[in-house]
């Protein structure tokens, strides 16, 4: 009996087993943030209109903004109208819609700028610009009366 017992601890030993754990990520190393992307003007388009209810011509602005950092990453966009020799004749900024965040414009009665609806020689220079400094610009020949 007495070698029974003493051997009984070998032999729970033996029936035992081992468990092994192999650490597959040892040092986890976070994300790196996405790089610096400037603003893409994907779109734009510019023109005027007659207001029969304002009695005015309304002239507008719309662009679609992307940007792969996220739509928050763009800070501002503007619609600069040059005469046909690169002249500056006005700017205007446009504003995000708030349904749809790449969405960007602005309508303006044409008393309130320095523009006018029948001349056919104008050239709208879209800008978007990020919170970091990265631009995009873009060219369009507006719609006139």
């Amino acid at each position: 009996m007495l070698r029974l017992i003493s051997t009984l601890p070998i032999l729970l030993l033996s029936l035992g087993c081992v468990v092994t754990v192999h650490d597959s990520d040892p040092d986890p190393v976070p994300p790196l943030p996405p790089a610096e992307e400037a603003p893409f003007i994907e779109w734009a388009d510019a023109g005027c209109y007659w207001s029969a209810v304002d009695r005015d011509f309304v002239w507008w602005f719309e662009a679609d903004v992307f940007d792969a950092n996220g739509f928050e990453d763009v800070s501002a966009v503007y619609a600069d109208v040059l005469d046909w020799d690169g002249q500056f004749v006005d700017s205007f900024e446009l504003y995000q819609n708030l349904d749809d965040k790449i969405v960007w414009g602005s309508d303006w009665f044409e008393l309130s700028t320095w523009l006018d609806c029948r001349y056919p020689d104008y050239i709208v220079e879209f800008l978007a610009y990020d919170w970091l400094g990265g631009v995009d610009v873009l060219d369009v020949t507006p719609l006139v009366y």
